[in-house]
């Protein structure tokens, strides 16, 4: 299969753009910078996109301004690399014949995670207040009565509730490629991405992912500094996973019409490993490989931020057949001294 990979110079889509490459597909790679491999081009321009995508079989497209960003002055560039990259490449795949689709997504697009209350059953609760934050009071309680809530795990069919401005223009990539799915009967996967970690992630900037801010602290010599009380649940999933998680959502794309594969529509995966850990917890084990310094607990947060989002990886499971194979202890011991980006 010939396949090109946009953002293939970056993190997820070079180990993507390795694991395709392993199984004896023939890659293309397009990113802002060029690398071995890797043309230079911009997602957004039309005409740059024409050799590339001419023959292809498959794009996956994993090109994308990340991060929840800094402030409202980031808001035009996540909307112009985001959504209007996003529109620019499906309109270019529509020219040159091209209907099959990965998208990179996120968990982002649930906004918080799915909770339980005793008295009304599962609930998803609206933004955290500020004043609460201020408290310290970082657990959302129930929109109906107020009570106390029970993380419980997220599925594809929840509705969506961006919390930021990267959230909001991954959802809108999903919905422009389900458009495209049904305006040209090509087949579209979109992949949420849960909390991604692993060799060659960026290093510390305001856009990096906590892992990665963790990781570089700790290689400066200083204490990991986690946010609100540290006990925030995520779902941390090793970037080789990741990738294999796009091969098989590949394989989905290529294989004959099914329940899963249906053309005309775009079908969501939670990629994850299905057993979630605490933010204090990663940040602890990651200081536990070094050697320490030992984390701290700040109090602080971040108003984008939402309190627990883990996932249920069983569709992924069923109808893709992929399942994480990196466990947490595994897969932290490696992050401890890999090459970052």
């Amino acid at each position: 299969m010939r396949v090109l990979i946009t953002g293939a110079a970056g993190f997820i889509g070079g180990h993507a753009a390795d694991a395709f490459r392993r199984a004896g597909h023939e890659v293309t790679g397009l990113d802002l910078r060029a690398a071995p491999g890797v043309t230079a081009g911009d997602v957004r321009d039309g005409r740059a996109l024409d050799g590339p995508l001419r023959g292809m079989d498959l794009v996956v497209h994993q090109a994308a301004k990340v991060g929840l960003g800094a402030d409202v002055a980031d808001l035009p560039d996540y909307a112009s690399v985001n959504v209007y990259g996003t529109a620019v490449l499906l309109a270019a795949m529509a020219r040159h014949g091209v209907g099959r689709l990965v998208l990179a997504s996120s968990m982002v697009v649930y906004g918080e995670g799915a909770y339980d209350c005793a008295e009304h059953g599962r609930v998803r609760p609206g933004p955290r207040a500020v004043r609460d934050l201020e408290r310290g009071r970082f657990e959302p309680r129930c929109p109906r009565c107020g009570a106390a809530l029970d993380p419980a795990a997220i599925g594809e069919d929840a509705p969506p509730d961006p919390r930021n401005a990267y959230a909001t223009t991954k959802l809108a990539q999903e919905h422009l490629a389900a458009g495209w799915a049904r305006e040209t009967g090509g087949t579209a996967v979109a992949l949420r991405y849960h909390n991604v970690y692993g060799p060659r992630m960026p290093r510390d900037t305001p856009y990096a992912g906590v892992a990665a801010i963790f990781r570089s602290a700790l290689e400066r010599g200083a204490a990991p500094r986690v946010f609100e009380d540290g006990r925030q649940r995520r779902d941390f999933v090793h970037v080789r996973d990741v990738a294999e998680a796009n091969l098989a959502a590949a394989d989905l794309a290529a294989g004959p019409a099914s329940s899963a594969r249906e053309p005309g529509r775009l079908v969501a995966y939670n990629v994850a490993s299905g057993v979630p850990h605490t933010v204090g917890e990663m940040a602890a084990a990651l200081a536990s490989e070094r050697g320490g310094p030992d984390p701290v607990v700040t109090g602080g947060y971040r108003l984008g931020d939402v309190r627990h989002i883990t996932a249920s990886p069983e569709r992924a499971r069923e109808e893709l057949g992929f399942r994480a194979s990196i466990g947490f202890a595994e897969g932290m011991r490696e992050f401890s001294t890999a090459p970052l980006g």
